[in-house]
């Protein structure tokens, strides 16, 4: 295939459409893992949704396999190819005979259409097929975008309904007054797009029959907290359980109304009903990837879900699960919530990281996404390596926090040179980890033989995999110990709006227990995402404490981060079009 397809002179999309003319059918993959005609829900001929509940009823006994997770280092705004890895990983594990299961997440339509791109890998390391893997797949963020939006349906006809009505005419319909407070509404609506002018908006202008007057807004789908339910929900009853909690608003009592109070819980499952089975696709070399959940660690959990690792380490010997963006971000939240809300021990954790990256922490020039990188990263510089190298320990102090094993992955361009890459490598390895050359861009499973080996032998070593906290901390206490052993902060300060709510959560057993789910920028270990390297001699402010009922999570949203991102002036979306003779689609990346 190597010889066929050619990442130098091809664009991923061309590579992908290439191999889509041989991949295997869905039904083959269901086949080779060993699945049952009934286990599968076909959308197609190329994807399916598998019955989870079913296939775990059946072979929920059988052993896992090793738990592998991928992360990296602080990224640049393009990425470091962490998807790309993760994919080149399962196909270098499927090279030396290992029987082996990936699991993703699911692209979003933001970062599709925007800068991005989609997050199907690269090169020779894809998930495929694209187009549908890009564009929808089988429906789940609709499914999403559409609950989560149901409950805003449901929230603002009560407010319109209990402006206009009398008690008697509220009875009449078989409604009990909320007494909802519109000046404490806690979700906004939903869409799957970098949509910055929805961010704050005016609803129910006109007459009274046009709704309830009141300021509302968009988030992007994947930061729903219905997104974050996917991804830890254990099975369809806590699923329904779950969304049954979420808080869409309080009322004039400063109490919860919930979805179940407004009685749309039922029809939001509904809608979800579809969306909580993984959906089942491959790499261009034909191993089988478990595609569920959505992305963003910044703004969200940014896990493939639960269900789907459990399905992965049932089906395989090797199951490798990706977290979003870096350690401090997307492993974090993977070590002390997804792993603590599923009782999952991983066997070792592999760190992503590339000459480009470190040379923009070492003080290389500003990168920029949809221009041309500086000469400084394609060219020879060993002293901006050397000063960069200081962001990689931090993620290799913080994975071995957790007991697990670290193994960093070089993911080599063509323009680093090898002293360069001894630099990395002399420095990971004194700071205790295994390193690996990962060629997988380039030259698909054969070329991440150095890594899946690596792995292998991390993830035999023995564990003693423990979590940061233990649930009975106090959520300002997880907080500062987050920042200060994770971010590297001296500590932590609160507006009054923060310190007022973790004050009346950790008053709460209830509340004080549930899991926390940062929200800080991704682009640096601090809060301000202009700051490289490993800074020293900072505070993390945290602006607001959001509650998560439904997902049991406390949510701390440090520096100015939002929950919708904005497209730029040259989205991607300019170059996607369709080929009217074939109905292919082009210009994905």
């Amino acid at each position: 295939m190597s010889l066929e397809l050619d990442p130098k002179k091809m664009k991923d999309w061309e590579i992908a459409q290439a191999a889509e003319e041989n991949m295997k059918t869905v039904y083959q993959i269901a086949e080779e893992l060993g699945l049952e005609k009934m286990e599968l829900y076909p959308y197609g001929h190329f994807l399916g949704k598998l019955d989870y509940m079913s296939i775990l009823k059946r072979i929920g006994n059988n052993s896992n396999g090793k738990y592998i997770d991928v992360t990296a280092i602080t990224p640049t705004p393009l990425g470091e190819g962490k998807t790309t890895t993760t994919i080149g990983l399962i196909e270098g594990l499927g090279k030396i005979g290992k029987r082996v299961t990936g699991a993703i997440r699911q692209p979003s339509g933001g970062p599709t259409f925007n800068i991005k791109g989609s997050a199907a890998g690269g090169g020779l390391a894809q998930c495929i097929p694209l187009a549908e893997f890009s564009l929808g797949l089988t429906g789940d963020i609709d499914a999403i975008t559409n609950a989560h939006n149901l409950a805003m349906v449901a929230l603002t006809a009560r407010l319109q309904h209990e402006f206009n009505y009398s008690d008697e005419i509220l009875a009449r319909k078989n409604l009990k007054r909320l007494n909802i407070d519109p000046r404490n509404v806690a979700m906004g609506w939903a869409i799957d797009f970098s949509a910055q002018a929805l961010r704050e908006i005016i609803i129910g202008l006109g007459g009274k029959m046009d709704g309830f007057m009141m300021k509302s807004g968009f988030q992007i789908t994947v930061s729903s907290e219905l997104m974050a339910i996917l991804a830890v929900a254990k099975d369809l009853k806590d699923l329904r359980d779950r969304i049954g909690r979420i808080v869409v608003a309080y009322d004039k009592k400063k109490k919860p109304v919930t979805t179940a109070d407004l009685e749309v819980d039922g029809a939001m499952t509904a809608i979800m009903s579809r969306a909580i089975n993984p959906n089942l696709m491959q790499t261009i070399e034909g191993q089988p990837v478990l595609v569920h959940a959505g992305p963003f660690a910044n703004i969200a959990i940014g896990q493939s879900s639960i269900i789907a690792d459990r399905l992965g380490l049932k089906l395989g010997d090797y199951h490798v699960t990706e977290s979003g963006f870096g350690v401090d971000i997307g492993f974090e939240k993977f070590w002390n919530l997804k792993c603590r809300y599923s009782g999952l021990k991983p066997n070792a954790a592999v760190i992503v990281c590339t000459v480009r990256a470190l040379k923009m922490h070492g003080g290389g020039p500003k990168v920029v996404p949809g221009k041309p990188l500086d000469r400084a990263y394609t060219e020879k510089d060993t002293a901006l390596v050397e000063k960069g190298v200081e962001n990689l320990l931090a993620h290799i102090e913080t994975v071995k926090k957790s007991g697990i094993p670290p193994v960093v992955s070089i993911n080599h361009f063509f323009t680093d040179t090898d002293e360069e890459i001894d630099i990395i490598r002399k420095a990971a390895e004194s700071a205790g980890a295994r390193v690996a050359i990962a060629r997988h861009w380039e030259k698909g499973g054969e070329g991440a033989i150095e890594l899946a080996n690596a792995v292998v032998d991390a993830a035999n070593e023995e564990s003693n995999f423990t979590f940061l906290y233990d649930e009975n901390t106090l959520q300002e206490e997880r907080i500062e110990k987050i920042a200060k052993e994770i971010y590297g902060a001296d500590g932590v300060s609160y507006s009054q709006e923060a310190e007022k709510k973790l004050k009346e959560i950790d008053s709460d057993p209830e509340l004080s227990k549930m899991g926390t789910c940062m929200v800080k920028t991704h682009l640096s270990l601090s809060h301000d995402p202009s700051v490289k390297g490993r800074p020293k001699g900072w505070t993390l402010p945290v602006r607001d404490v959001l509650i998560y009922r439904g997902a049991e999570f406390i949510v701390p949203v440090a520096g100015d981060i939002k929950l919708m991102p904005g497209t730029a002036s040259d989205p991607a979306f300019r170059k996607i079009d369709v080929d009217t003779e074939t109905g292919k689609v082009t210009g994905l990346f």
